[in-house]
């Protein structure tokens, strides 16, 4: 269930992308939507890690601000790939990929701890 959750949640931020950052487009609907959020999906979890740790210096060195550029780069790759695939997702530039991933990274946050927060309810809790 979670992974269903977490594709919901990358495609609502991709989706916000879409609307808030010029540079960034999609021609389809929306379940095409959902099968960029699983390329996105995929390249965070397949690809990400080893950039993580081949810019490990970097990543030192500006106290994790680099982070942000390899966030870039991964919704870079995922037009990429969407692209290769005919799902009709574009990022115009890297300037457009940059500020698409805050807006991404920001909103996948929010629903994350939205979604968290609701998993706590509906349980008893036993005090002792």
């Amino acid at each position: 269930m979670l992974i269903v959750w977490r594709l919901l949640i990358n495609a609502a931020a991709l989706w916000a992308a879409i609307r808030v950052v010029p540079g960034i487009s999609f021609d389809g609907d929306w379940r095409l939507l959902f099968a960029v959020a699983l390329v996105f999906g995929v390249v965070n979890v397949a690809v990400r890690p080893v950039l993580m740790l081949l810019t490990l210096p970097l990543l030192v060195l500006t106290l994790g601000l680099f982070t942000f550029v390899l966030n870039a780069l991964m919704l870079w790759l995922t037009s990429a790939i969407s692209n290769v695939l005919g799902l009709g997702f574009r990022v115009e530039g890297f300037a457009a990929a940059f500020f698409g991933a805050l807006v991404v990274t920001a909103v996948s946050l929010m629903l994350s701890l939205f979604v968290a927060s609701g998993r706590g309810t509906g349980r008893a809790y036993r005090v002792s």
